[in-house]
């Protein structure tokens, strides 16, 4: 199976702690490697866990407080001082590239590469990245500060003709890309044969979610309906609901809500407030209400699906 997964580099909440770094995630897809959020201390993640920060050109900010973005110029100076000459590619509040422009004036830093800044949608869901195999969404979010999560959608296989349909009719290459796309064969004889009886249906596409700070709002779950994968910030336990509201996060019962009305397959959460030293409490709270639920660790990578 060719690799969709996401390593986690940062799993605290607002500061970070001596075991958890400050948000950030790196999303593999066949290869090709996105990162999503850049919170301080994320290239020394992506080291730690051997990826090429070379190979990274498109990154996905889901806001502006500092434990989401703080590490971004680090990153933006380090690709410039590696002599970096492809475009890099920033999905963020369109207030970003003031943000990062100030910092390389005041260093002096010309930068042998450019940035292309695409400005987030944070009213409508919308498509913000795509290419042959991959859709990448961006979703609104009920936070303090415009913010957005995200979703990383495989396109969706054609399927396979059947091995003794090639050795019986012997379809020519048109025909053949006719019987993926959905038609059906017709032989010179005049005879119809349906498209179900002619393929293989193909296994269903993976999805990967990001859900960024946020409260639970009644439109949550309608974004990430059916998504394989759910990571969703999960900062306080319930008895701090209130103060969850108050801060604009969620708790335990609400991302275990989340998951279930959006019927997502599974969950994983981080962004553990740094109250929480031992997180035996939270975890046994979180399983009570969502059983497939994991909380995640720095430096994890977990799988979309292990097989198709």
């Amino acid at each position: 199976m060719e690799n969709f997964s996401v390593t986690i580099l940062g799993s605290s909440s607002a500061s970070p702690t001596t075991r958890r770094n400050t948000s950030s995630q790196l999303v593999n897809f066949y290869h090709r490697l996105y990162l999503i959020d850049c919170g301080e201390g994320t290239q020394m993640q992506l080291r730690r866990n051997h990826f090429k920060l070379s190979k990274i050109n498109h990154i996905f900010i889901s806001h502006l407080h500092g434990d989401h973005f703080f590490g971004l110029i680090g990153l933006v100076s380090s690709l410039n001082l590696f002599g970096r000459h492809k475009n890099l590619h920033i999905y963020a509040d369109p207030r970003i590239q003031e943000i990062l422009e100030v910092q390389l004036n005041f260093s002096e830093t010309v930068l042998r590469f450019k940035i292309i800044y695409h400005p987030l949608n944070f009213e409508n869901k919308e498509l913000i990245f795509e290419d042959k195999k991959l859709e990448v969404y961006s979703y609104p979010l009920d936070h303090r500060i415009p913010t957005c999560g995200f979703i990383f959608q495989e396109k969706p296989f054609l399927p396979n003709i059947k091995k003794q349909v090639i050795k019986k009719y012997s379809p020519d290459i048109h025909q053949i890309n006719e019987i993926r796309q959905g038609n059906d064969l017709f032989l010179k004889d005049g005879t119809h044969i349906k498209n179900k009886d002619l393929v293989i249906p193909p296994p269903a596409h993976r999805s990967y979610a990001y859900c960024s700070d946020t409260k639970f709002f009644e439109k949550l779950p309608d974004h990430l309906r059916g998504v394989e994968l759910l990571y969703a910030e999960c900062t306080f336990m319930n008895q701090l609901q209130q103060a969850a509201n108050d801060k604009f996060h969620m708790t335990t019962n609400d991302v275990s809500t989340l998951a279930k009305e959006a019927k997502v397959k599974k969950l994983i959460v981080g962004h553990f407030s740094a109250r929480y030293k031992d997180m035996t409490e939270i975890q046994e709270e979180l399983l009570s209400l969502f059983p497939d639920a994991i909380l995640v660790n720095d430096n994890e990578t977990f799988h979309v699906r292990e097989s198709l």
